[in-house]
């Protein structure tokens, strides 16, 4: 029984090192944020939009234990995940967790293209989101180095990389 559980600020790449370490070990994959969205039948900016981020966070946790009970899985968490509650020191019980760790200015080029669907991004101007990344990773971070590995993914720009990053993290659990 295997537990591999994804950390780090959003756009890092949790969801796409999660899909590529799951087709190359047979593992399934699951992303906490599509997780809920399943259950609840609604977007995670439709929740946050209808009940705020607390209700959210706390929706969220609920589904985490869920999830985190599943065997043989890897599990994107949200990028807030680690940093509410108890949700770190859980996830480090119940498997191998990896920080994916990546610099300001790479989150922000991969968020960028992707703020609108982001709720916590989708107002921001352009100097807002960078100022917004720098400041919320720095407070997330001790949350993040908490993990039992750190991969740096500032280099997942291509699908080369992107294997190149599933090759380094399997070696670094020894799948």
């Amino acid at each position: 029984m295997r537990r591999i559980i994804l950390v780090g600020y959003m756009g890092s790449g949790k969801t796409t090192i999660g899909k590529a370490l799951s087709k190359e070990t047979g593992m399934m994959f699951y992303d906490l944020d599509w997780y809920i969205e399943s259950r609840m039948h609604k977007t995670v900016s439709q929740i946050f939009a209808e009940r705020g981020e607390e209700a959210f966070r706390k929706m969220e946790y609920n589904m985490l234990h869920e999830v985190a009970e599943f065997e043989d899985v890897i599990i994107s968490c949200g990028g807030g995940t680690p940093c509410f509650f108890d949700n770190m020191d859980y996830l480090s019980q119940q498997g191998d967790v990896v920080y994916l760790k990546a610099s300001p200015d790479t989150l922000y080029k991969h968020l960028l293209m992707a703020k609108v669907e982001r709720p916590l991004l989708k107002d921001k101007t352009q100097d807002e989101l960078i100022d917004y990344i720098t400041t919320h990773l720095a407070e997330r971070e001790p949350y993040y180095q908490k993990a039992h590995h750190v991969l740096n993914v500032d280099v997942l720009d291509n699908y080369d990389k992107i294997k190149d990053s599933v090759a380094q993290l399997r070696q670094m659990l020894s799948l």
